[in-house]
């Protein structure tokens, strides 16, 4: 069996998530010849406001961007 851990910021939707899932799932049993069946994929997502980048949270680095693009 093979896992596969995907950790991404919230926020795309059912149908991009399936496409990653299915696509990686496909690209990880082609390249490690395993059955797709035992490919196994967990998409762990994390809200805006607990991923930091240069000690902001992504929530705070969108906030302050939008507000620079005078939305």
């Amino acid at each position: 069996m093979m896992l596969l851990r995907i950790t991404m910021l919230e926020g795309r939707s059912p149908e991009q998530k399936a496409t990653l899932a299915r696509e990686l799932s496909i690209a990880a049993a082609e390249t490690f010849h395993v059955p797709l069946a035992e490919v196994r994929l967990v998409i762990h997502e994390v809200p805006p406001a607990h991923w930091t980048v240069g000690g902001q949270s992504m929530a705070e680095l969108r906030r302050n961007e939008a507000a620079g693009s005078g939305q």
